[in-house]
């Protein structure tokens, strides 16, 4: 007599821009790309080659990039993820990084965006002033298909002087 097959199911909860999801009775195995998308509906992070070289999956765990193809949903308990959704604020505005990439045509087709803006924001937090040779560095595991690197340089080296513009006048004020 055949049993039938019995496959674990795991639930747990995860902390996702700033809101608390359940993700409930799922197979472990799955990826956090496929948590954020299918699961969870969050279907800004892109996924491309899903083998973390495009980096088109890209978010940010515990404020590091990360590519979500490669990361068990599982493994993301207990931490904060920030996706390409989170970027906007509560009342809709689009970040200075987002308005920067609209403003410079660093969008193109569009597929690459969500990771090339997670990358940006987390070398942005860490480095407020990057050279234009920094912004590429930090771009390197990212791939645009419409090679619209310029573009995407120009726009956050647009966002990095629109933030210091923003701290500047917050510090005379």
């Amino acid at each position: 007599m055949l049993e039938k097959s019995m496959t674990y199911r795991a639930s747990y909860t995860l902390l996702v821009n700033d809101q608390y999801y359940s993700v409930v009775e799922v197979e472990p195995r799955l990826l956090l790309a496929d948590v954020l998308r299918d699961v969870l509906h969050l279907t800004g992070t892109h996924l491309g080659c899903e083998h973390g070289a495009c980096g088109a999956c890209t978010v940010l765990v515990d404020g590091r990039p990360v590519r979500s193809c490669l990361m068990l949903g599982v493994q993301a308990q207990n931490k904060e993820i920030q996706t390409v959704e989170g970027l906007v604020d509560p009342g809709g505005a689009l970040s200075p990084l987002q308005e920067a990439f609209a403003e410079d045509h660093a969008l193109q087709c569009g597929f690459c965006t969500p990771g090339m803006l997670m990358t940006a924001k987390f070398l942005l937090e860490n480095n407020a002033h990057p050279s234009r040779l920094e912004i590429r560095e930090a771009l390197s595991g990212n791939l645009c298909r419409c090679t619209g690197y310029q573009n995407i340089v120009n726009a956050i080296e647009r966002a990095a002087n629109a933030h210091s513009a923003i701290k500047g006048s917050v510090a005379e004020g």
